[in-house]
């Protein structure tokens, strides 16, 4: 979120940051405690929070989002059939309870709630398996196609030709039996399904929203409507996007905020010092920042264990990228845990394999555990050998010149210019270093104009296959053009394993092919410390799927 996969890489450290707002009271002196002596009424705290993102949405459309800051903002105006609850579990949302689920779990039959959209109308079964269909039509172009793909037939949408189209989608194990029951029949039993009910990709889209709007759909506050906690009432491209309490969510009455106002603020220190005049609740820290104010602030300071890996993508139609010596070579020249320790400085560690740390095996462990340290560790002599191996099979004397790509915000430039330092270093190799603006760099990357690009993987679901199924053989997030018939096996082999514990080893197998062969070149596990303001209560930092969720917030009075 393959994983839902989402691109974090994409939204590399996004920064938060809120509002203390202030409060205003009526005036008016509170009875007296006792005696003749009174007291002032302390003013309630405005319900408003600001959080600042270093990144814009490209589009609130959730067949087409792929991006860490799209479903973060989907996830606020809208919502699935459940909502992953303060404690990473799913709880029913827009479902009116969980679901009943045939003895050969292919058969999920839900009852929706009596829930409105933000515009008043009813929220119907047919308004998930729209979206449903939506998504998985070939001129959606939807990334995330895969997903909803679990759903019987949803292949064969995905593939039908114009003519077949609606007849396909028609045949889709998604029917509303009613306005507010749904029935979902899945090719194969899913463990995490219900996890998976809880992410934008599965969320209802209204039909006359899409048809009305068009390809613009989703792109501006008035061309997109959900049925979540908050309303967006303003976007304002590049700047801020403003949220409202939506007074027709089921659950009004439970949610405390009245505002949600998000910054794009791409300046780290610019938001510590919100943070430090008061104008802020919560701030993401930049690794010297966190180092700064980790003793100081230690009360106030949240680590966020993400299920996020970040790597370098080699372009396999690059001829020097599709040597795997080659690509080995760049990979084991860079000293990762002096990266981590001297860029990020957070607590973050290096990778021992693509999986990020934390990640659950489906086996009631973890994978890494399971797995072991399937990356070598870095070893600049190695590096040369398998450098010198690369040219040797290649014919040629040294390495044409490549593009190193990344973030231009963010520690996106000193990372760059780390891994440059690192090749000309230990391989005599220097790339020339293209830091870019987010948008452009997940463009560049979707369409694979790129030679080398640094990227980020934030898990939609907490399993493996979140970071394993995007590399096999045609894979909508292949943008490295990497395929190995073996690779392919173990992973299609674990999509269809009943039994977790050799499902479990199945994806340890792919993680060891992938790492031999190289692809990718995982730099670290990410871990991302936050600075939270006491007034903000209630805000959660999910390890997974969305950078924060406030659903729940409730501002409280200053201390």
């Amino acid at each position: 979120m393959k994983t839902t996969k989402k691109w974090v890489s994409t939204a590399v450290a996004l920064t938060l940051v809120g509002s203390l707002a202030a409060g205003c009271g009526n005036g008016e002196e509170a009875p007296a405690a006792s005696g003749d002596s009174k007291e002032t009424a302390k003013p309630a705290a405005k319900q408003e929070l600001r959080v600042n993102f270093n990144a814009e949405p490209p589009v609130l459309d959730s067949s087409k989002g792929t991006t860490n800051a799209a479903f973060t903002m989907l996830n606020a105006l809208n919502e699935g059939l459940y909502r992953i609850d303060k404690d990473g579990k799913p709880q029913p949302g827009l479902a009116a309870d969980k679901p009943q689920v045939s003895e050969d779990g292919l058969t999920y039959t839900i009852k929706l709630r009596d829930a409105k959209w933000a515009d008043g109308q009813p929220v119907k079964a047919s308004d998930f398996v729209y979206s449903f269909q939506r998504t998985l039509d070939p001129s959606t172009k939807a990334m995330y196609g895969f997903m909803p793909a679990w759903i019987k037939g949803g292949n064969d949408v995905i593939k039908a030709k114009p003519e077949e189209l609606e007849a396909k989608k028609a045949a889709l194990g998604a029917k509303a039996l009613d306005d507010k029951t749904l029935e979902i029949k899945l090719e194969k039993p899913i463990t995490f399904f219900e996890q998976l009910l809880a992410f934008p990709i599965f969320f209802p889209q209204r039909e006359d929203m899409v048809t009305k709007n068009g390809e613009k759909y989703g792109g501006d506050a008035d061309k997109i409507v959900g049925a979540g906690p908050f309303v967006l009432k303003e976007w304002k491209h590049d700047a801020s996007l403003t949220f409202e309490k939506n007074p027709n969510y089921w659950d009004a009455a439970n949610v405390k905020l009245e505002k949600l106002v998000v910054n794009i603020v791409t300046d780290s220190n610019t938001s510590l010092n919100l943070y430090e005049t008061e104008e802020t609740d919560l701030i993401n820290l930049s690794g010297p920042q966190y180092m700064a104010k980790k003793d100081a602030e230690k009360a106030n300071i949240q680590i966020k264990n993400e299920l996020t890996s970040a790597y370098l993508m080699f372009n396999t139609k690059n001829k020097a990228l599709a040597n795997a010596n080659i690509r080995k070579a760049l990979t084991l020249a860079v000293d990762r845990q002096s990266y981590v320790d001297t860029i990020l400085q957070n607590g973050t560690a290096p990778a021992k394999g693509l999986v990020a740390d934390g990640t659950q095996d489906g086996n009631k462990n973890e994978f890494r555990k399971s797995a072991g340290e399937t990356l070598p560790k870095a070893d600049p002599a190695k590096a040369k050998e398998y450098l010198a191996a690369g040219l040797k099979e290649l014919g040629i004397d040294k390495l044409p010149e490549m593009k190193l790509t990344g973030d231009e915000q963010g520690t996106g430039k000193k990372t760059i210019e780390f891994i440059m330092g690192e090749w000309e270093k230990n391989l005599g190799y220097k790339p020339v270093g293209e830091p870019i603006p987010h948008k452009l760099r997940v463009e560049r990357q979707n369409k694979g104009d790129y030679d080398i690009i640094m990227a980020l993987w934030g898990a939609d679901y907490n399993d493996p296959m979140t970071f394993l199924d995007m590399w096999v053989t045609g894979s909508e997030f292949n943008n490295v053009y990497y395929s190995n018939p073996a690779y392919d096996e173990k992973i299609k082999a674990a999509d269809k394993e009943a039994d977790p514990a050799k499902r479990a080893q199945l994806l340890v197998d792919a993680e060891k092919i992938l790492m031999t062969d190289m692809p990718v070149g995982p730099l670290y596990s990410r871990k991302v410390p936050y600075l939270v303001r006491n007034t903000a209560s209630g805000l959660v930092l999910p390890n997974y799927g969305m950078e924060w969720e406030a659903r729940w917030v409730e501002m409280k009075a200053a201390k």
